[in-house]
């Protein structure tokens, strides 16, 4: 039996029996006959993808009987929950994480051998789910991997992305981008809820009572994707949202008059909610789009998590138990309007007072910040809050002006509504400067009223949240003296460190199989998969030739696989037996500084361009790789893409530098890209601006390999 970190006991399960050889076969074999995917499978030549469907098949059945049995359990002991509400989660390939943390990956191997596989071909036919970009949503998935390996009870709730964000590619130096289509074979991990529904509701007016008359309306239907644990049958769920149009507003009169497109408006305005992560905000159209993104991920989730919450209680629910049973992590400010949502559904719907609802939504909600910039805390114009959630912004006002009352003395800097004074035209400033002393008196008296300008989601994160946590010790303190220090003034306990981590098992024993041998060879055991510290014993053999012999060759049979792919997408050739593999791989972003990496390579070309040949052979070659994604928006990104590329050609055409360096760009960097970046890596580059990164967790991952 496990404990949590209050020593109360976590879930327990037996772990289930490794299945016998024959079985795994019959079943991977059964699912290449008879499950289909996209032509008819044929078990005697079956194709890649086939083969990954069949395999992934028969393992979800294993699963399957583990979520339903943890769902159950969920269900009858009525736990308090985490819900971890994020736009981004970056799974990275399901069947890898899956086979790795029932432990079958040997038994699965040998199995594919009989369809004429080897399990590497097979894992790479998978595509990525396309449902993040950074840091952001890969903390959001080793969450989710944490807690279900602990026995924990959580769920997590995110939006079904059709499109992901964009796939990156290169035009010659420029980065390019297109629909990241990962939904295009459907998806074998997923489970489409179709009586989980929920209503979602845009625009329209509202009056002084808050009835709520909205314009537009949807329905987000529920898609589950089970999320296992390592050695243990806890299988929890990452609950995925999809837009779809009310089922009555299909307007079959105007299709049959052959108004196609004014009948199917709503079914396109329903796939535009979900199409893609972080669409375009350029325009007010973009803005309102993201807005609504953010307020269906909020709506369908707590909707959700109160109808479970009935659920649990056998039809004796008590609101006011509400925090007895949830917790709402908030995962960074996107899911902001969870908290006027929880409030709108207990006041219009359950019939609460705005007291009652507030002491119940300010027990439930949890906020994690991401940032130290506060010009990066998210904020909407009061305008547009006002277009697309009329009933919210009622209700923002009223916890507003409830912290006002509250707090009299508090900077209007913590205010949650921004207001702006509108400016005076010239040429009434020149009216009121030739008037008498009366006169300019009276005019100062008309001056416009400051106005509602913006709605700063942070603020009232901090107002609303239990707890307020940064994600590493020196981010939090920042997060305390300087971006919500007004707050913390108010508030100190409110505010909590919860530094980031990762997980050992994608990280080091499924991405790099050779290091993980070895490492299991000196400790005696795994056990270091559930308990890192326990790495610390490898400073026993540090001095030991034959453990650094073995360690240097495990680097190199995975520089080698890194070098393989990058002569076959990229056609850039590097010797992986003489260069140091020097990678930066994180989003692109000038506070991350890819220009200053790049700008230090020019540097060193330029060195060598001055050399002498003798200077030259003392030269340690160096393979300088650089990843990530340019938002397709931001200019300054994209040149800081362009200018890599372009160095890049002229360095790697040089015969003269030769392999003393090399420059490559890789594209489309996402988590299985990572998985074969980082073990290969021997120098990695975290270079953000000093103060601006508020953690890190790449670092953790390169540091481990």
């Amino acid at each position: 039996m496990r404990s949590k970190s209050d020593g109360t006991p976590a879930f327990s399960y037996e772990a289930p029996p490794v299945p016998p050889k024959e079985t795994v076969e019959g079943s991977v074999l059964y699912h290449a006959e008879h499950t289909a995917t996209s032509t008819p499978a044929n078990a005697a030549e079956p194709n890649a993808y086939q083969a990954y469907v069949a395999a992934s098949a028969s393992v979800a059945d294993r699963i399957l009987e583990n979520w339903n049995a943890t769902q159950a359990k969920f269900d009858k002991e009525n736990p308090k929950q985490v819900y971890y509400l994020s736009m981004e989660f970056l799974q990275g390939r399901a069947l890898t994480n899956a086979l790795g943390n029932l432990e079958l990956t040997d038994e699965y191997a040998a199995a594919l051998r009989k369809l004429g596989y080897s399990l590497e071909d097979v894992v790479a036919a998978e595509q990525d789910m396309a449902l993040g970009n950074g840091g952001l949503g890969r903390l959001a998935s080793c969450f989710l991997d944490s807690i279900a390996s602990l026995e924990l009870p959580g769920w997590g709730y995110g939006l079904r992305y059709k499109y992901g964000l964009f796939k990156q590619a290169l035009e010659g130096v420029d980065q390019t981008e297109a629909p990241e289509s990962w939904l295009d074979r459907s998806n074998v991990w997923e489970v489409p809820r179709y009586d989980v529904t929920y209503p979602i509701r845009f625009g329209g007016e509202v009056d002084a009572k808050g009835n709520w008359a909205a314009a537009e309306h949807f329905e987000a239907m529920a898609y589950d994707t089970p999320i296992p644990g390592f050695r243990t049958r806890n299988t929890i769920s990452l609950r995925l949202w999809q837009a779809k149009p009310a089922s009555d507003l299909f307007d079959l009169p105007s299709f049959n008059a052959g108004r196609h497109q004014d009948a199917l408006k709503s079914v396109a305005d329903a796939e535009a909610l979900c199409a893609v992560l972080y669409p375009g905000d350029d325009s007010r159209e973009g803005k309102a789009l993201r807005l609504k993104q953010q307020y269906m991920l909020c709506s369908a989730s707590i909707q959700d998590i109160l109808a479970t919450f009935k659920r649990r209680s056998g039809g004796k629910a008590n609101l006011a138990d509400l925090p007895e049973k949830v917790t709402m992590q908030l995962n960074d400010t996107h899911p902001t309007l969870g908290i006027p949502e929880l409030m709108r559904l207990l006041m219009d719907e359950e019939g609460l007072s705005f007291d009652a609802a507030w002491k119940i939504t300010s027990q439930c909600v949890n906020y994690t910040n991401h940032t130290v910039l506060p010009e990066a805390l998210e904020k909407w114009s009061y305008d547009l809050v006002q277009e697309v959630l009329p009933r919210h912004l009622q209700i923002i006002e009223q916890i507003d002006a409830m912290y006002a009352k509250q707090h009299p003395s508090a900077p209007e800097a913590t205010r949650i509504i921004g207001y702006t004074t509108p400016e005076v035209e010239e040429e009434e400033e020149a009216e009121a400067g030739a008037k008498g002393a009366k006169e300019a008196a009276a005019a100062a008296k008309a001056a416009p009223a400051p106005v509602p300008d913006v709605v700063r989601m942070a603020n009232m994160c901090v107002i609303a949240g239990k707890y307020v946590n940064g994600v590493a010790a020196i981010h939090s303190e920042i997060v305390k003296d300087d971006v919500f220090n007004d707050f913390y003034q108010i508030w100190p306990d409110k505010f909590q460190n919860k530094t980031n981590g990762v997980t050992l098992r994608r990280w080091v024993a499924f991405c790099n199989p050779s290091l993980t041998k070895l490492i299991n060879e000196k400790l005696g055991s795994d056990a270091w998969l559930s308990d890192w510290k326990q790495l610390e014993r490898l400073r026993e053999f540090a001095d030991d030739a034959d453990f650094q012999a073995a360690w240097r060759a495990s680097k190199l049979e995975n520089k080698k696989a890194l070098a393989e792919y990058v002569y076959e997408t990229q056609g850039i050739e590097l010797n992986p037996e003489v260069a140091m593999f020097d990678i930066q791989v994180k989003r692109i972003h000038e506070y991350k500084r890819q220009l200053l990496n790049i700008l230090g390579v020019i540097y060193k070309y330029k060195q060598m361009k001055e050399m002498s040949k003798a200077e030259l052979d003392a030269v340690v070659p160096r393979a300088v790789m650089i990843g990530g994604k340019a938002f397709a928006t931001y200019t300054q990104a994209k040149r800081i893409v362009k200018l890599i590329n372009a160095v890049g050609k002229v360095v790697n055409a040089d015969k003269a530098v030769g392999d003393k360096l090399k420059v490559a760009f890789l594209p489309n960097y996402n988590v299985s890209l990572a998985e074969k970046i980082i073990p290969a890596t021997e120098i990695s580059q975290h270079i953000s601006t000093a103060g601006m990164e508020a953690s890190g967790t790449s670092n953790m991952k390169f540091a481990l390999n």
